[in-house]
C-alpha cells in the first residue's frame, strides 16, 4: 500500500509503499544530545498522606478497580490508531507503536493551547538519510486513554510536524505512544473486531484456547521474537525479529550476515518509507515462506533497506536482530503480549492465514493534502510502471478513481484498490496546471 509494505515509524514514519507502508523504524535510534536524564525538581517533603496519594497517581492505572478494559482502534495504513488526550487536550490520534520507548507528540500544534513547560531540548537520530531533529521534553503530564489513565508521564514533543504522517496515514495523526503501556498490561490486540484489550497482568490467566504461545525476549523495551524461520525449500533459518506493531510492512530483513538467508531471486528498487530522519531506501522482493511454531504464510512481500537508511546499524547487530515483523503479519492474527512473563499469543483462521501478501500494482505513491486529507497528490512515480505509461505524473491532483470521488474514499481504500486484480482497470481524473486529464491504468505484478 503505498505499495503495501514499509511504514516504517522510526522512531518513526510512514510510507504505504512497498507492500503496505511499511513505517521504516528504528526507534534504536532515538538519543539525545546529552544523556537523557530528567532534571530533579525541587519540592517540599510531602506528608505520610499525600507521599501515599503521590504513590498511587504515577504511571498507568484502570479506573474504578477495573481488571480490563477494551479500547477500539482504527487500521489506517496499516497502522494501528488510538485515541487518547493529554492533560486538558481535544481528543488526539496517536499510533500504538511497541517500538517507541517514549511517548512523542510529532505534531506539536496539537498542544499549542496548553502551557507546557519544557525543561530540556534534545535531538533525536532515526532512520532516514537526513539529518536530527529536534525535540523538547515536557515533565509531568496526565493521559487519558478510555478507562485508563496515565499520571505524571513525561512527552517528547518534536519542535515541528518534519514528518508529516497524516499525509501517508490520510487522516490527522497526533503522535506515537508503546512502550509504557506494552510494559504495564497484558495487550491483547484483535485484528478481526478492531479492538485492544488491556489486562491487569496478575489477573490475565493463558489458556490453549487462547492460541498458541511463544516466548519473547524484553530488550532495551522492545519485543524480540526468536521462533521465527525463513523457509526455502527443505532449508529453515531461524532468524530475530522486533514485533513492531509501529511497522505497517510484512517483513523487513535488515541484517543478513554472512548470506544465511537466500536472497530472493527478483528484486526490485523501491521508496520504503520515511524515518524520523528521512526518506528509507532499499530493495522489495518475496519470500517464499515464513513459519512459527504450527503457522506457515507463504509468499510473503518484504523489505530490504539500504544499510545507510540505518544510523545506529551497530545497534542492530548488538542484538543480534535480523529485522522486524508488522503489522502486515500480525494483522492475519489475534496477538498477546505478556511481557512480564516473556511471551506472545497468537490465534487465527485458516483463511485469515491463507490471505495473499500482496504489492501495489500500479507504481505510483500519494500524499494526503487538506484540512481533511482527502485532497490527494501523487507524489511518486515507479519508472516503466502502469502509471507512468497510463501517462500520470508526480503532481497531479486525483480528482476521481473509477467515477468515486476523491472525497468519497480513504488513501487506505485506495491503496487496497491498486493491490487486488493483476490486469484490471483503474480509471483516474486528474487535475494537472489547470487541466481535467481522463486515463486508464492496467494493474500489473511486478514481484
Amino acid at each position: 500500500m503505498k505499495t503495501a509494505h514499509a511504514m516504517m515509524l522510526v522512531g518513526l514514519l510512514v510510507s504505504w509503499m512497498a507492500t503496505c507502508h511499511a513505517y521504516a523504524h528504528d526507534k534504536s535510534a532515538f538519543h539525545a544530545s546529552k544523556p537523557l536524564f530528567l532534571p530533579k525538581l525541587q519540592e517540599h517533603k510531602p506528608t505520610k498522606e499525600k507521599a501515599l496519594a503521590q504513590e498511587e497517581n504515577f504511571g498507568y492505572q484502570l479506573l474504578g478497580k477495573r481488571k480490563w478494559i477494551s479500547l477500539p482502534f482504527q487500521l489506517q495504513a496499516n497502522l494501528i490508531v488510538i485515541r487518547l488526550k493529554i492533560n486538558n487536550s481535544d481528543t488526539l490520534n496517536f499510533i500504538l507503536d511497541t517500538g517507541v520507548s517514549s511517548l512523542i507528540v510529532t505534531d506539536p500544534n496539537c498542544l499549542k493551547n496548553q502551557q507546557l513547560k519544557p525543561v530540556r531540548k534534545v535531538k533525536i537520530a532515526g532512520t532516514g538519510e537526513g539529518n536530527d531533529i529536534e525535540a523538547s521534553i515536557v515533565l509531568n503530564n496526565t493521559i487519558r486513554l478510555g478507562n485508563m489513565e496515565g499520571y505524571r508521564q513525561n512527552l517528547v514533543v518534536l519542535s515541528e510536524d518534519k514528518i508529516h504522517l497524516s499525509e501517508f496515514v490520510g487522516s490527522p495523526i497526533h503522535g506515537i505512544i508503546g512502550q509504557d503501556i506494552f510494559s504495564r498490561f497484558v495487550v491483547t490486540i484483535d485484528f478481526a473486531t478492531r479492538e485492544i484489550i488491556l489486562y491487569s497482568p496478575e489477573y490475565y490467566r493463558y489458556k490453549k484456547s487462547k492460541g498458541e504461545r511463544f516466548p519473547i525476549t524484553i530488550e532495551d523495551g522492545k519485543p524480540y521474537l526468536s521462533a521465527l524461520e525463513v523457509v526455502d525449500g527443505d532449508k529453515a533459518e531461524p532468524i530475530k525479529v522486533i514485533l513492531d506493531t509501529g511497522a505497517g510492512h510484512a517483513l523487513s530483513l535488515e541484517n543478513n550476515d554472512k548470506g544465511r538467508i537466500q536472497l530472493p531471486s527478483k528484486m526490485i528498487n523501491a521508496q520504503l518509507g520515511r524515518g524520523l530522519s528521512g526518506i528509507i531506501n532499499g530493495k522489495i522482493g518475496r519470500v517464499k515462506q515464513l513459519r512459527i511454531g504450527k503457522y506457515t504464510l507463504e509468499n510473503l512481500v518484504a523489505s530490504f533497506p539500504d544499510s545507510n537508511s540505518y544510523k545506529s546499524a551497530g545497534y542492530v547487530k548488538a542484538f543480534n536482530r535480523h529485522g522486524n515483523i508488522g503489522c502486515e503479519f500480525l494483522r492475519r492474527f489475534k496477538i498477546t503480549f505478556n511481557y512480564r512473563e516473556s511471551y506472545i499469543v497468537l490465534k487465527t483462521s485458516r483463511k485469515r492465514l491463507k490471505e495473499p501478501f500482496e504489492h501495489n500494482m500500479a507504481g505510483l505513491e500519494l500524499m494526503a493534502k487538506g484540512n481533511d486529507f482527502r485532497d490527494y497528490r501523487i507524489d511518486r512515480i515507479e519508472d516503466n510502471s502502469p502509471a507512468q505509461d497510463a501517462g500520470l505524473q508526480e503532481g497531479d491532483k486525483v480528482l476521481f478513481i473509477n467515477n468515486t470521488a476523491s472525497k468519497d474514499i480513504s488513501i487506505t481504500d485506495i491503496y487496497k484498490m491498486l493491490q487486488k486484480g493483476e490486469g484490471k482497470s483503474i480509471n483516474f481524473v486528474v487535475s494537472r496546471n489547470g487541466q481535467l486529464i481522463v486515463t486508464t491504468l492496467k494493474l500489473r505484478r511486478v514481484i
